[in-house]
């Protein structure tokens, strides 16, 4: 599986690191995706350089997409036209949509949700267009799973890996970090 994480400024640092040390450490490929280049700022501080800048990447090279929330980053993903037609592409394609915290919006918005079930952080659940809001930790329907926020990474990053490469890697990498979820 080779999936790609998306970054704009001011994504929410523990979501997004959780997420790629967990991929990674089940050995799944993971590139990072900025829509600039260059180093990219969290919304507490902290810089990140993406492996790739959005406009250099082909979509049909990856399996899924993760969305990382924090404000005002799932905001910038949202607002950014190449972002959604990524989402659509992908989503047409049959690959996973995954977004956390208040990413799923940019879901809602890409119009590739309708008739799921997703949850999102319950502050901004108003921006759910489409889909059907679940006030569940991390919601799964078939291809779009969604997650609350940074206090739901970890769970979230596992029950991906599990979908990705299965319960036993997942039972692996969650008894190796000592996860209780």
């Amino acid at each position: 599986m080779k999936i790609m994480v998306l970054l704009a400024e001011g994504f929410e640092e523990v979501e997004f690191v959780t997420i790629v040390d967990i991929l990674r450490r089940a050995g799944l490929e993971v590139t990072v995706v900025g829509l600039k280049a260059g180093p990219i700022d969290g919304s507490h501080g902290v810089k990140v350089m993406p492996d790739a800048s959005v406009d250099s990447i082909n979509v049909d090279q990856f399996d899924g997409v993760v969305l990382p929330g924090g404000y005002p980053g799932f905001v910038n993903l949202g607002d950014d036209e190449r972002v959604l037609k990524l989402v659509r592409e992908m989503s047409l394609s049959g690959k996973y949509l995954t977004a956390i915290c208040g990413a799923p919006s940019v879901l809602s918005k890409a119009g590739v949700i309708e008739g799921k079930k997703v949850t999102i952080h319950p502050g901004v659940k108003d921006q759910l267009v489409t889909g059907s809001y679940v006030d569940q930790r991390v919601v799964v329907d078939g291809r779009v799973v969604t997650s609350q926020g940074p206090g739901t990474a970890m769970e979230f990053s596992l029950k991906l890996v599990e979908l990705f490469a299965g319960r036993a890697k997942m039972e692996e990498v969650r008894e190796d970090i000592l996860a209780v979820c």
